[in-house]
């Protein structure tokens, strides 16, 4: 099964951001305490290093696949072990996310050893278990991203 950790929330072009993307847009928006802060720049530089940024490889696989999505390979158990602190991140600020799990979770863009992008097929081809970073559940159809949240109460279009 591929493993992918991903917002519930879809932001304003209907992507559902990873979990790498949430806790940096948290950072690029000076959110982050300086404990925070200093755990994702130490833990992004040892990703960065563990393993081939697909955009560098083929800067046209999220260009013209907005919805393109990486999913970690089962086989990927030693980039594990540093997501539990990401999750501490988003729910310390209170942003949900979820783990999914998926056989085949869309059409090949990109493979390496230990991740790969997909083009995820249409809602109803999907088959997905998620686990909450939390035990809160979205409340009354109410936004539960915080990012969504302030994006709507201030006018703005939804999204990260």
């Amino acid at each position: 099964m591929y493993i992918r950790y991903q917002s519930p929330d879809p932001d304003h072009r209907g992507r559902r951001i990873g979990i790498f993307g949430l806790v940096n847009t948290l950072a690029h928006r000076g959110l982050l305490t300086e404990a925070e802060e200093a755990f994702r720049r130490r833990n992004n530089n040892w990703y960065d290093a563990a393993y081939t940024n697909p955009s560098d490889v083929d800067p046209s696989i999220y260009a013209g696949n907005l919805l393109a999505a990486a999913w970690f390979k089962p086989t990927a158990t030693h980039l594990f072990p540093r997501i539990p602190g990401y999750l501490a991140i988003l729910t310390a600020h209170n942003i949900p996310c979820t783990r999914h799990t998926s056989p085949d979770p869309g059409h090949l863009l990109y493979e390496d050893d230990v991740t790969n992008r997909r083009h995820p097929p249409p809602p109803s081809g999907r088959r997905l278990s998620a686990c909450r970073n939390s035990e809160r559940e979205p409340s009354g159809g109410r936004p539960t991203n915080p990012f969504q949240a302030r994006a709507r109460r201030d006018g703005r279009a939804t999204g990260a």
